[in-house]
């Protein structure tokens, strides 16, 4: 399966996009290659991204995808500049603007970047500037405009910010520079061919069917997943359980909090951890008594992968349909608040939280600590940054019980 991640670069009548082997995605954004839909074999042709409505796309999903041996392929806009920048890596970069990046003949974001609305079809609001550029190029090419007035041109629209980059400024820009020949010849071109000096498409279509043709890409190295990598991966982690489709950290966080076994269930996950730890292997017992006698919670905390079926499994042994139910419930108390202006579930202050723990462990303040230990959350500060998400919709309960009573 070829993975197309696409906005306003093609169109959505281009044919190739209903090709079979194409499953077509949306621009992309950071966690969007944390996904289990893409297969080890599959293939991932990266072109357009988001990157002021949403967080960008990181450069290290990108390497642990050619890590699993998936190849990804970069053109024409977001794509085009991550090749570029991850080559050495194993991404494979197709069309000229990739061209252009690589050799170091542009170097901005701003030469792909165009202006789309938030809403409805994904279509560019904007001219990008690295297409300006070829088209001057061709231009020049057939003696419309000479070296001089192309250069002032491109200087003309680089220095428009590119979310203001429209048809229209183009056109106002080259009748101050006058430049309408320029303009009347470009206008005629545009009539017989409307996709006329568009390199981002051409690249675009090119790069899908260089992922088509199934022809073999040099292996890439493995790389290393640090701290970072594991949050990210975590905080993106999903399955569709019940007709639900839920983030595996909120299901996992609903138990860490309001299931009264999860102490014990976090000690049986210590101990096959310890069976599983590289080089050891030991009992966890005989671990444990080398440290002194000290509870495992306090001693242990490895790190938890929650893309790990076995992992999971064993975090969620006590989850219930009602529990999923809940979880859902909360995810959309916390989406609904995040909809209010200047509502952020960082800003949730602190002692709020607190009061949810202590509620939900029947513990005082000073016991925080250690019961956010046995439950894996290491410490009443950790407990409190995990349970954040889960205040508008505890509250939302509390309110709904209140009024019923």
């Amino acid at each position: 399966m070829i993975h197309l991640y696409v906005g306003p670069t093609l169109g959505p009548s281009e044919s190739l996009l209903h090709h079979p082997r194409v499953r077509t995605h949306p621009p992309a954004r950071h966690g969007d290659l944390f996904t289990d839909s893409i297969a080890d074999g599959d293939r991932i042709v990266l072109i357009d991204g988001v990157f002021h409505q949403s967080p960008a796309l990181r450069h290290k999903e990108i390497l642990a995808a050619l890590g699993r041996g998936i190849a990804v392929f970069g053109a024409a806009s977001i794509g085009a500049l991550r090749a570029a920048e991850l080559a050495p890596y194993g991404m494979v970069g197709v069309g000229a603007v990739y061209g252009a990046y690589a050799r170091g003949e542009i170097t901005g974001d701003d030469e792909v970047a165009v202006g789309q609305a938030p809403d409805g079809p994904r279509q560019a609001l904007t001219v990008p500037l690295v297409n300006l550029r070829h088209m001057l190029e061709l231009a020049r090419g057939e003696g419309v405009v000479d070296q001089t007035l192309a250069e002032d041109l491109l200087e003309r629209f680089r220095a428009v910010y590119y979310p203001q980059r429209t048809a229209a400024a183009v056109r106002a820009m080259c009748r101050r520079a006058d430049a309408v020949h320029f303009l009347d010849w470009l206008t005629g071109r545009r009539a017989a061919d409307p996709h006329f000096g568009d390199l981002k498409r051409a690249d675009a279509l090119a790069a899908v069917h260089r992922a088509l043709d199934d022809a073999p890409v040099p292996a890439a190295p493995a790389v290393a997943e640090n701290s970072y990598f594991r949050q990210w991966a975590n905080a993106h982690a999903r399955q569709r359980v019940d007709g639900l489709d839920l983030l595996t950290l909120d299901r996992v966080a609903y138990q860490q909090v309001f299931d009264p076994r999860f102490p014990t269930r976090w000690h049986a996950f210590l101990q096959e951890h310890s069976r599983r730890a590289p080089g050891d292997g030991r009992p966890l017992d005989e671990r444990l008594a080398e440290a002194g006698g000290l509870p495992a919670h306090r001693v242990f905390r490895p790190p938890v992968d929650l893309r790990d079926g076995r992992v999971v499994a064993r975090l969620l042994a006590g989850e219930t349909l009602a529990d999923r139910l809940a979880v859902a419930r909360y995810a959309a108390a916390r989406d609904a608040a995040r909809a209010r202006p200047g509502f952020s579930v960082q800003a949730v202050r602190a002692g709020l939280v607190r009061v949810l723990l202590t509620q939900a462990w029947r513990v005082d303040e000073g016991r925080l600590d250690e019961e956010a230990s046995a439950r894996g959350l290491g410490s009443a500060v950790r407990a409190v940054d995990a349970a954040r998400a889960l205040v508008p919709g505890y509250f939302d309960e509390c309110k709904e019980h209140a009024r019923a009573r």
